[in-house]
């Protein structure tokens, strides 16, 4: 049995009003990696991943999940594989309590009662945000929305789900909430991030996709992505700052990731004193 759960296979996309929004892609994602899309704003990004659970359809080509043509699904059979968090949570959220919000999803799959409530209450204490299930949720500050929108995916327990711009918007603490969640989650999940935040793809993913003009520009990990300066500059986007920095000091590598990883490098290239005491 192959190792993907998603498999596109020369997949084309033209918007109704002719724009060609994605020209053919070929691209395999394995069970349980962390895989990040990065590209310009209209490369392609949100498109694409609209096509892993059914939102969108191919104009051309063949879109496989879990071993199965995604045209023979319907977007709910879809939503079981594929669970998609938007990037505003204003736009996902809508029922009156935070409990309820959780529930939606798990009560659409028609589970029973005490299974339902069972994902309410565990998917609430991972997000460490149990203390609101009473409250509104367009009561609660982004941060928490944020979560709670992922939570509600998390409930549905999805095989893989896709996070868009998972850390926009956020303060420090709630960036590092977010990273904390993503690394928890890909234990039991492949995860999926649209981002324009190097420092988070730096951190978490294993593969990164660059998408430019509709196309595949390149894949690698972040450290075979982050030093194709050049390709990258096309996109419009730029490796981490520290990564930055050591591209350009003198006698760095050119694929630090990291601060310790940058404080470990210079320990290597200073000099030691030939005087003894």
């Amino acid at each position: 049995m192959s190792e993907n759960v998603i498999e596109i296979k020369n997949l084309s996309f033209t918007y109704p009003a002719g724009v060609e929004a994605l020209k053919d892609i070929n691209l395999e994602i394995k069970k349980g990696e962390i895989v990040a899309i990065i590209g310009q704003n209209g490369s392609g990004k949100t498109t694409l991943v609209k096509h892993f659970n059914g939102l969108l359809q191919p104009t051309s080509g063949t879109v496989i999940i879990n071993g199965k043509d995604a045209k023979q699904s319907t977007t709910a059979q879809l939503s079981r594989e594929v669970g998609y968090v938007f990037q505003d949570p204003d736009d996902q959220l809508f029922m009156s309590k935070v409990k309820d919000e959780i529930a939606f999803g798990p009560k659409n799959l028609k589970m029973k009662k005490n299974e339902v409530n069972k994902r309410v209450r565990d998917t609430l204490k991972l997000v460490k945000l149990w203390k609101f299930r009473n409250t509104h949720p367009l009561d609660l500050n982004l941060d928490d929305k944020k979560l709670i929108a992922i939570a509600s995916i998390i409930a549905m327990n999805p095989h893989v789900i896709i996070l868009d711009e998972p850390t926009s918007g956020q303060d420090h603490r709630g960036i590092l909430r977010a990273e904390s969640l993503i690394k928890k989650l890909s234990k039991e999940h492949t995860i999926i991030i649209i981002s324009h935040d190097m420092d988070l793809v730096s951190k978490i993913a294993q593969r990164v996709i660059v998408m430019y003009n509709s196309k595949i520009l390149m894949t690698g990990t972040p450290k075979e992505v982050f030093i194709k300066t050049s390709l990258l500059a096309k996109t419009h986007l730029k490796p981490p700052l520290i990564t930055q920095l050591s591209q350009k000091t003198k006698g760095m590598r050119s694929d630090i990731l990291s601060i310790d990883e940058f404080i470990e490098e210079l320990k290597t290239k200073k000099p030691h004193s030939s005087k003894s005491r």
